[in-house]
Formats: structure tokens, sequence, C-alpha cells
């Protein structure tokens, strides 16, 4: 075919060290030139929860401008998707690493985020990002909203009042409905109705619900958790860092974890998918309001590819 054009990219499985964990994401390092409808139609193909692609910053203080896709749309900001993009480009040496830590500011269509970069002996161990300022929106206690939110994970609703905390609208860059849930093999018995949890996630101005238990399968975890994103094209997710932002501070506000200057959580996600995923969060606090969010975690390289168009 005359004029076909051919693109590297790369795919990273995130929040794990482990290949065929976590969860994935294809990266494309050179997207500049590519049309609105081309970085479309090229996420639509690559089936992942996001696809990233990587520009020149418009912002001299960056180090790259991404945008991200799901299959069926642009989204302003996501956690896997940063965390996995810098893993990839700091194994290509698109950018010097200065060990420890290394820190870039990315620029996405929120604006300008810090990114540190931690290393040993040139290889990255892990990645973590600063998110958004928590924003805590509608808190859901209305009876029937808590038997349709219940309704649509397949649970009692008092699997979810029993826990004594709030169902609310939690903002760290994306709007996720928390729903806390008292036990693990709650969480684990979810079949989701996914066309309810679409139209409650747009009910409530949101891309998704997690549901949380404080019980874990692993014991240094802090959390377990699922993430439902129909509206946005993803049943599931095996790890979601805009939305284990969100969680994060919602477990330090409404103080489901002991609270510290810095508490430090670790959500266990994607079990019941065969993608286990490790995400860490830190909630810095003073003066009883949070300062700040960051969310990081591990990730392996993949694939590597050539795609033809």
């Amino acid at each position: 075919m005359s004029g076909q054009r051919r693109l590297q990219f790369y795919q990273a499985d995130v929040f794990t060290d482990e290949p065929f964990g976590g969860n994935p994401v294809a990266v494309f390092p050179d997207a500049d030139g590519l049309t609105d409808v081309e970085l479309q139609q090229i996420a639509r193909e690559m089936n992942l929860s996001e696809t990233v692609f990587v520009f020149p910053p418009t912002d001299q203080a960056a180090v790259v401008k991404m945008r991200i896709f799901t299959p069926t749309q642009e989204i302003p900001f996501a956690g896997h998707p940063v965390i996995g993009t810098f893993f990839v480009l700091g194994t290509l040496d698109r950018f010097a690493l200065r060990e420890p830590v290394t820190r870039v500011l990315q620029e996405c269509n929120l604006g300008l985020f810090p990114v540190d970069i931690h290393s040993h002996d040139g290889v990255i161990e892990r990645v973590v990002m600063a998110q958004p300022s928590p924003q805590f929106l509608d808190v859901i206690d209305e009876p029937e909203a808590l038997f349709a939110i219940a309704r649509s994970l397949g649970i009692s609703k008092s699997a979810i009042t029993e826990t004594r905390f709030p169902v609310q609208v939690v903002s760290t860059g994306l709007p996720v409905i928390i729903v806390p849930v008292r036990t693990l093999t709650a969480v684990r018995s979810i079949v989701p109705d996914v066309a309810a949890i679409a139209e409650l996630s747009q009910q409530y101005g949101a891309n998704g619900m997690m549901v949380f238990s404080t019980m874990t399968v692993e014991q240094s975890s802090t959390v377990h958790t699922r993430m439902f994103a129909p509206l946005i094209g993803i049943v599931e997710d095996p790890a979601t860092g805009s939305a284990s932002g969100a969680l994060g501070a919602y477990l330090v506000q409404h103080g489901v974890v002991d609270i510290r200057p810095e508490t430090e959580i670790i959500s266990e996600q994607g079990y019941e998918i065969d993608r286990p995923s490790r995400i860490f969060i830190q909630v810095n606090s003073d003066d009883d309001a949070i300062q700040g969010v960051m969310v990081g975690g591990e990730a392996v390289m993949v694939v590597e590819g050539t795609l033809n168009f």
C-alpha cells in the first residue's frame, strides 16, 4: 500500500512487577502529526482501557504533553497511563534519569503535574505521580439511591450501610463514586449490572464506581477494590490510578485509615479478573486538611511493536 504510515508503540503492564498482571497501557511516544480522528481510531484498535499519545509540550517546563484515550473517547486525566508512559519513556532514555529520584513535569489536558521516577542502577523501580487536589462532591445517602447502587452491584444494601461510611462522589482529576462494602466476600461476589452502573455514573457526574473493603487478600494491603466504568467503555478495570487517588483522599477524609502527616495506603485491585495489581497511595495532611495526593507503582514492558496504517 502506497503512503502507508508506521508508528512505534510499546505496551506496559502497570501497578505490577510481573507480566500479565496490573493494567496494560499502550504508549505511542511519537504521536505528533496525528489527527484527533486517527488518535481515536488507534485507541479503538488497541482496545485497552487507555492508550497514550505523546506530543512535544506546549509549556516549556514540561518534558512531554500526553493525550489519553479510551476505546470510545478522550479523557483529560488518568493514573495508570501516566505511570506507564513515564516508565516507557524513561526505559527508552527519552529523558535523563538522576538517581535515586528524577522529578519531571507532565502536561495533560488538566495542566502540569509532577511525576517522580525512582530508579537504581539505571532500572526504574517505581513511578509516582501527583494528582489534583481532592474534591468531595455528592454524598449519596437517600435510601432509594443506596438501594439502586447496591442493586447495580448485585449486593445487599446492608453490605454498604453497615460499614457506617458514606457513599460519595470524590475527584482527584476524574470524579468517581466511592462505595464502601463491609466484607471482602461481598466485594468479590459482585456481578455488575453494566447498564445500571453507567446510568448511575451519568446521574452523579462520575466516570465510574469504585467499591472497596478494608478486608484484603494480601496481609500488606490496606484496602481491596474493584472499579467499574462502563460509561467510558471499561466494564471492570484491573488497576485505576485516578480513582485510587480519590479513594485515598476519601479514606483519610472519613478516618477509615489511621491518619498521619503522610498516610501511606496500599490498594489491591484486579484480583477478580486475574490481573492482580498493587497501587501505592500517599495522602499528605496538615491541620486536618489534605494537602496533596500521590499515586504510584511498578511497571513492566511486555510489548514492542509497529502500527501500520
